[in-house]
């Protein structure tokens, strides 16, 4: 027998459609969650291998990683969005001994990089090396004139002069595209311990000193060489600048040793007042900096040096990020 239309259990229309509705909603959160978990970005690397001491950093546009291994003397590189590194330039290879800047070239598709013999600083073989970008390869390699030299940072300017940190000799470097011989670009007693290198303009160049803690400005003339060295005010004492990188003009990226990564710009007349704006810290000796995808990276690189690290294995070496605040 029929029921009644009143004993009927009925769904209302309205109900059937709150429900499918809910339940796309619910995928839809879903996705959007799960979306943006996979598109989270990376922010923390661990190196494989041992006693890396990884002592710069560099990046291509497309969101590379380039690292240098100051004690294994080799080159490894992450690709965009990865945290596997691999080896790129070989330990050792173009008789390279000790790695220290490593920077990259895009325009002339060149890697730069720093190799020195520390343990014997007054032998003559601090090098500026350049490898293929693209494929590793070795291209060439030119000597720093003078005893002891000690090739730290490498920068480019727009016109394709590389440029050298020289911390023993308290001078910069340069090597014009196409040369065979390094020549001076800067001398002064304001670069004693002359570290890390950024361009800030066309024609301005920044250097640190890791050992007087200053902050300075290289004004070059049309011939690529230093007009006037400048020391700049800072807002707070540096401890120990190392690393630097160019963000945008007049807008750096700077590692400190005693653990910190900051933003550096500049202001007052004739921008002689440098803000130091400090991004992240609390970690063990850093030395390397470098922007990448909106992402400001550093290199806990700790300190081949300390004597706890002389005979036992100094642990894992990485690589922590955070977003690059916009001006």
């Amino acid at each position: 027998m029929t029921k009644p239309a009143s004993l009927r259990t009925k769904i209302p229309r309205c109900a059937t459609f709150l429900c499918d509705a809910a339940l796309c909603s619910t995928a839809i959160l879903a996705f959007t969650a799960i979306t943006a978990l996979a598109a989270a970005p990376v922010t923390e690397i661990t190196l494989p291998g041992t006693r890396i001491f990884p002592e710069s950093l560099t990046s291509m546009r497309d969101g590379t990683l380039i690292i240098g291994s100051l004690e294994q003397a080799y080159v490894s590189r992450i690709a965009p969005g990865k945290t596997a590194a691999e080896i790129f330039i070989q330990p050792h290879a173009a008789g390279m001994k000790y790695v220290l800047g490593v920077y990259a070239d895009e325009k002339n598709k060149t890697l730069w990089v720093c190799s020195d013999n520390l343990d014997n600083l007054a032998a003559p073989e601090a090098s500026l090396n350049a490898f293929d970008l693209i494929t590793g390869v070795h291209k060439a390699s030119y000597s720093l004139p003078g005893t002891p030299a000690l090739c730290n940072d490498v920068t480019v300017s727009s016109s394709g002069i590389a440029y050298v940190s020289d911390t023993h000799q308290d001078s910069v470097w340069m090597l014009r595209p196409g040369a065979k011989e390094i020549e001076n670009a800067a001398k002064d007693p304001l670069l004693k311990g002359i570290d890390g290198l950024a361009f800030g303009d066309e024609n301005v160049l920044y250097a640190n000193s890791f050992f007087t803690g200053k902050f300075l400005r290289v004004d070059m003339g049309t011939d690529g060489k230093s007009k006037k060295v400048t020391e700049l005010k800072l807002s707070r004492p540096l401890d120990r600048p190392d690393g630097m990188r160019t963000i945008s003009k007049n807008r750096l990226l700077m590692a400190e040793n005693s653990g910190k990564m900051d933003i550096v710009t500049f202001e007052g007349p004739d921008l002689q007042n440098v803000l130091i704006t400090t991004i992240k810290e609390g970690l063990l000796p850093t030395m390397g900096v470098t922007p990448a995808r909106g992402m400001a990276w550093i290199a806990e690189g700790k300190n081949r040096h300390d004597p706890a690290y002389k005979d036992h294995d100094p642990g894992p070496f990485k690589l922590y990020a955070v977003p690059l605040p916009k001006p």
